[in-house]
Order: structure tokens, then sequence, then C-alpha cells
């Protein structure tokens, strides 16, 4: 089996390259640590792991980033002398990490899936355990990792609908990878018992609840001028700001569009696109161009300089970690990837600012989450594009409206905190059972 995955892999691979590689000339800063993804590593970082116990957490891209930033705030008070690595697999996760992690925790690249590679990562490191956060199976990472006696926890678990069929469907590779774990954090019952289907040990799961509301909640020192910004490019003082985050190809036109309606009820409303892939930007902004929409690039706006000053009503954000700062300032987010795609956008971080929001019908990705939403009026669910626009001028004229259903969310996010205190909580006992020190919480 092992055998026959290799070489499947290694030919998809050879296929897939060019497009691979590709995307991540796209998107900028591939050069840097490109060789880490074949499993070499500098002698600087070489340096700072030598006769040091090492920690490895996995983060796919900047969502896990975010969950993996708070899970080390609460892990490293309490395992204090061990050395924390944190790998990524795109360019966007590893500028996240270098903006929100001290210098003393080591950021690496994950590597491709080769047992050479991975072979070579690995013994660099040699991790007292490994973290990976959401379902992110790698059978050849994996392998080495058990052949190495090494502990692995999953956290956050949450299984679509598609990931389910795919790891039953091949659940002769997959059913012993999913027993290696030695702790999984599952979000809710339905992803414990999918879990526990694919092949994870019953006793080795444990409900702790979404991580993303603890992440949601990570505060974050302020370093930039969004409302500079915004004054900058024309958007006036206290006019209404729709914020649309996360956006999916089709999503922008259409709030464009709608952005336009609206302003003859609303005429100083100003809406920002905030791209769930910024490479998308120029795109998008062909797009608006060919309907005559009046726009800036968020990284041309330099505050005091009037290049950008008047005669704009929106901004198309194609810089990186910065939803979270435009969502502050908003007076309605829309929620992406939720209108013409399928999955949607995390809802947690707006209702955690306390803010009204919108999304279309596809949230499958985050099922329970936006039931609970739903389910206290924290938010509001729309089929279409027609819907859309008037849930945003109902809530646009109607402030009482906007501050109850804020008020609503925050709650929601409230009533769900802890889950990443119960995810170390899992996992320190496993930490101490190889003999690291482990500090007791109350110290």
């Amino acid at each position: 089996m092992r055998l026959a995955y290799n070489i499947l892999f290694t030919l998809s691979f050879l296929l897939a390259s060019p497009y691979y590689f590709w995307r991540m000339r796209r998107r900028g800063n591939w050069r840097t640590g490109f060789e880490q993804r074949f499993g070499k590593f500098d002698v600087k970082l070489k340096q700072a792991i030598t006769n040091r116990q090492t920690l490895w957490l996995h983060a796919v891209s900047v969502g896990e980033v975010n969950i993996c930033t708070n899970l080390i705030r609460v892990l490293e008070p309490r395992i204090p002398n061990i050395k924390i690595v944190v790998s990524t697999t795109t360019t966007t996760g590893m500028g996240r990490l270098k903006e929100v992690l001290p210098s003393h925790i080591a950021k690496i690249y994950y590597p491709i899936d080769r047992k050479k590679f991975v072979a070579r990562s690995l013994s660099a490191f040699h991790p007292e355990a490994i973290i990976l956060i959401e379902a992110e199976i790698w059978p050849n990472f994996i392998w080495r990792a058990r052949s190495m006696s090494i502990p692995l926890f999953l956290v956050n678990a949450r299984l679509s609908d598609r990931s389910f069929r795919g790891y039953r469907r091949y659940g002769f590779l997959f059913h012993k990878l999913f027993a290696s774990f030695s702790g999984v954090g599952a979000q809710n019952d339905a992803d414990a018992n999918r879990l526990i289907e694919l092949g994870c040990r019953p006793d080795a799961v444990k409900i702790v609840g979404s991580l993303k509301y603890d992440a949601a909640r990570l505060d974050e020192h302020r370093r930039l001028d969004v409302p500079g910004i915004l004054a900058q490019v024309g958007c006036q003082p206290g006019a209404p700001v729709l914020v649309a985050g996360s956006t999916h190809a089709g999503e922008e036109v259409i709030l464009a569009e709608i952005h336009q309606r609206l302003r003859q009820q609303f005429p100083d409303l100003f809406l920002v696109l905030v791209p769930r892939h910024y490479e998308r930007s120029r795109e998008v902004g062909r797009e608006l161009n060919n309907r005559r929409v009046s726009f800036a690039y968020r990284s041309d706006v330099v505050v005091g300089k009037s290049e950008h000053d008047g005669g704009v009503n929106c901004l198309i954000v194609n810089t990186t970690g910065e939803l979270k700062l435009f969502y502050e300032e908003a007076t309605v987010i829309f929620v992406g990837k939720s209108l013409t795609a399928q999955g949607g956008q995390n809802p947690i971080e707006p209702g955690a600012l306390g803010k009204a929001m919108v999304f279309g019908p596809n949230m499958q990705n985050f099922g329970e989450i936006t039931g609970r939403f739903l389910a206290q009026q924290a938010a509001v669910q729309v089929n279409d594009a027609a819907a859309l626009e008037a849930s945003l001028a109902r809530l646009l004229a109607d402030a009482s409206e906007r501050e109850q259903m804020g008020r609503r969310a925050r709650a929601v996010v409230e009533e769900n905190l802890g889950a990443i205190q119960r995810t170390v909580d899992m996992i320190v006992p496993h930490l101490q059972g190889r003999g690291l020190y482990v500090r007791d919480t109350a110290q």
C-alpha cells in the first residue's frame, strides 16, 4: 500500500507541479524558505534547536494560523522549556506567522509528502509531539512520525461531507492513519462520531468545541489606521460602511452592483471588498472598471497623501492579515464564499466584534456554528442576491436592529469560549508522560 501511494503521489506531484509552482509564484515571496519544503534548513535554524526538546505545530494557512497563535499562547506557559516549531503550507500563512508570533518560535514550511523530504524534516527537529490543526492528513508524514514514536494530535478537527466521503472511500489507506492519533479534539458530537468511524480510537477523541471562537477573541496590536485609510479615499465621516469579507469569484460584482443601487437610498454608503485570495484583486478591479465603479486598491493608499483623495466609494483590500481591522469599522458585514461558492467563511470574527452580518445559503463548512448564530437571531442568512440586497438595506436603515443583532452575536461567541483550554488539557498529560516538564496551571 505504501509503495502504491508513493508511486501515485510522485506521479501526481510531477504532473501538478507546474500549477503548484505557478500559484506560489503568483502569490509572491515564494523563494524565501523554498528549500524547507524539501526538508532542507539553514544553519541558524538548526543551531536554534540543537539540544532542545521541540514541539511541532502545523497550521495550513491563515485561518489555521490564527487558531495556532491562540493555542500557543495558552500552551507555552504550561511547557516553558520546550522549543516550539510552527509549519505552514502557504506563503500567506507564513506571512501571517511572522506577523503574529514572536521571533523565538521557529517558523518553517511543511514538507512535500515524499518519504525523503518528510524524513529530512522530522529528523532535523525530532519533535516530542506533533499537533495538526484541523484535518491535514498526509500519509508519509504520519507514517514517519509513527515509526519515530512521536505522538500525534489532531485539534479543532472538522470534517466536511466531501472530506468524510473521501476518507471513507479510501479507508484502506486512511483508517490506520486516523488510528495513529494519541489525542483528537473534535468540535462536536457529529464530527467525533465521523472521526471514530474513520479509524480514530474512541478513547482518543474528546469533544472540546471549536477553537475558532477563542481565536476570534485574540487581541492584536492595531497596526493599521483603517479610519484614516477610508477617509483618505473619500469615505465621509460617519458614513455607513459595508464590508464584504473573504469573497470569492462572482461575489464582488454582485456586491458592487448592490452597492450602486443602495447608494440611491444611502448616498454616503462606502464598500470595502476583501477577496479571500488577494492575488485575485486585479481581476476584481477589472470587473469593477467594466461597471464603472470608482475604487482604490488598499496597497496604493497612504494616509496623508492625496493620490486617492475623494471620488472613490469602494476599496479593494489587496493585502493580507487586515480583514479583522476592516471588520471593526463595518456598519454591516457580508461573509463571503456563501453566495456564489460552496463552504462559506468564518462568521465568528464578525460575531466577536458585535457586528450585524449577512451570509448566503452556502455555509456548509460552518454548519453548526452558523446554526448557533441563526438560532439566536444573531445573523441573517439569504438565498440569493435579491434577498441579500433587501437584508442589507433593512440593516443599514435600522441602527437598533444592527445593535441588537451584534449584541446577540457577541453573546454566542462568549457562550462558546474555552475550547483552547480544553484542547491544551487534552495534550499536556501526554507531554508529561514523555518526561517533559509541565507547569501546573496554578503557577
